[in-house]
C-alpha cells in the first residue's frame, strides 16, 4: 500500500520541468560559470621533429628527399627511444628544477580542474606533465610531433624548446656513447694483437740469435747439398788420380795438382762435417735437428698468426671508424617551437554543447523510465 502511495509521490515531484532543471539547467549552469569564471585559457606549442642515421639517407638525395622517403626499422626505434625519454620522470624533474613546474601549474588557483594541487606528489606531477604534454609518432613518416600545454604562451614555447634541447643533447650522447663503445673494443682488441705480434716477433728473434741460424732446416739442406757436391767432387778427382797414378811418374806435376786437390776436398769436408755436428745437423743428430726445426716453425706459425690478427683487428678499426660515423644520429626539427597567440583550451563552446547534448540524452532517459513506471502503476 506505501509503495502505491509513493509512485504518485514520485511522478508528482520528478516533473518535467523538475527534470529539466535537475539534469539540464543546473549543469548547464554549473558549466557555464565554471567556464566563465573559473577556466583557465590552456596554450599549446608545437614542434615536429625525427631522428635520422647517415646511412638513411641514400646515395644523391636531398634533405627534403630523406625526409620525405620515411624512416627505417632502425630510425623508428631510435623516435620511439626518443619519445620514451620525452616523458620519462628524469627529464621531467630536469625541467621542474630548471622552470618551475609546480608552480606554474599550480598558479591558477581558480581553475580547480586543471591546476596541479600544492601537495601533489612525484607521481601527481608525472601524471599531469604526461596528461599536459603530448608526444604522437607519424609510424609511417617516423616524426614526432611534440605539444605542451602551459598557462602562458611563452612558457609553453619555453618548454617545448627544453624538450627539443634536451632530446638533442640525449640522441648525440647515445651516438657517442655507442661509437665510443665500439671503437674502444676495436681499439682494445687491436692493442691486444699488437702485443701478441710484438710477443712472438721477439721470441722468433731470440731464437735466431740464440742458435745463431736463420732458418735451420733451410740451413741443414744447404749445408747437406755443399757436402754432397764435395762428396761427388772428391769422388771424381780419387777417379782420376787412381787412373793417372797407372801410368804417370809418381812425381809428375799433374799428379801433385791432383793431390793437393783431393787433399784440399777432404779438409773441406772435414770442416763441414765439424760445423754440421756442431749444429746438430748430422745423420746421429737427426733428432735434435727435428727439434730445433718444429720449435722454429711453431715460433714462424705464431708469429704468422699474430701478423694475420694484427691486419685483421687494424682492419676493424677502420670499418668500425667508417660504420660509426654511417651511424651517427641527427635530430631533425621540421618545426621549430610555435608560440601560440590564442588560446588552444579550453574548448568553452565545444564544452557547453556537448554537455547539453548529453543532459538531454540523460533527461530523455529519465524520462522515459518514469513514464514507463507510471503506465505500470497504472
Amino acid at each position: 500500500m506505501s509503495a502505491t502511495r509513493a509512485t504518485p509521490r514520485l511522478g508528482r515531484l520528478l516533473t518535467p520541468a523538475r527534470l529539466a532543471l535537475l539534469l539540464i539547467g543546473l549543469p548547464m549552469l554549473l558549466a557555464s560559470v565554471y567556464f566563465g569564471l573559473m577556466a583557465q585559457d590552456r596554450h599549446v606549442s608545437t614542434s615536429v621533429l625525427t631522428v635520422r642515421r647517415a646511412h638513411d639517407e641514400p646515395a644523391g638525395a636531398g634533405g627534403l628527399a630523406m625526409l620525405l622517403g620515411g624512416a627505417g626499422g632502425a630510425a623508428q626505434e631510435d623516435v620511439r627511444l626518443l619519445r620514451d625519454y620525452m616523458l620519462s620522470e628524469g627529464l621531467l624533474h630536469q625541467l621542474d628544477a630548471r622552470f618551475g613546474l609546480r608552480a606554474h601549474y599550480g598558479a591558477p588557483k581558480r581553475d580547480l580542474l586543471y591546476r596541479l594541487g600544492p601537495d601533489s606528489l612525484r607521481e601527481d606531477l608525472a601524471d599531469y606533465w604526461r596528461a599536459r604534454t603530448s608526444v604522437r609518432l607519424d609510424e609511417v613518416s617516423g616524426l614526432l610531433t611534440v605539444q605542451v600545454q602551459a598557462f602562458d604562451p611563452v612558457m609553453a614555447q619555453q618548454l617545448n624548446a627544453a624538450l627539443l634541447a634536451e632530446s638533442e643533447r640525449f640522441v648525440n650522447t647515445i651516438s657517442q656513447r655507442i661509437a665510443s663503445e665500439q671503437m674502444g673494443f676495436a681499439q682494445r682488441e687491436l692493442e691486444r694483437a699488437e702485443q701478441a705480434l710484438a710477443s712472438a716477433r721477439a721470441e722468433l728473434l731470440d731464437f735466431q740469435a740464440r742458435h745463431q741460424v736463420i732458418d735451420p732446416l733451410a740451413d741443414a739442406q744447404a749445408s747437406g747439398a755443399l757436402a754432397a757436391e764435395l762428396r761427388a767432387q772428391l769422388a771424381r778427382l780419387e777417379s782420376e788420380l787412381s787412373t793417372r797414378q797407372s801410368y804417370l811418374n809418381p812425381d809428375a806435376a799433374e799428379l801433385v795438382t791432383l793431390r793437393a786437390q783431393v787433399a784440399a776436398l777432404r779438409l773441406q769436408i772435414e770442416r763441414e762435417s765439424r760445423l754440421a755436428t756442431r749444429a746438430g745437423r748430422q745423420p746421429d743428430s737427426a733428432q735434435a735437428l727435428h727439434r730445433l726445426a718444429a720449435e722454429f716453425h711453431e715460433l714462424k706459425a705464431r708469429h704468422a698468426l699474430a701478423e694475420a690478427r694484427q691486419r685483421s683487428a687494424l682492419g676493424s678499426v677502420e670499418a668500425m671508424r667508417i660504420e660509426a660515423g654511417r651511424k651517427v644520429r641527427n635530430l631533425v626539427v621540421i618545426e621549430p617551437p610555435t608560440r601560440p597567440e590564442r588560446a588552444e583550451y579550453p574548448h568553452a563552446a565545444a564544452s557547453l554543447l556537448t554537455l547539453l547534448l548529453s543532459c538531454v540524452v540523460l533527461y530523455g532517459i529519465v524520462r522515459l523510465t518514469v513514464a514507463t513506471v507510471q503506465e505500470h502503476r497504472d
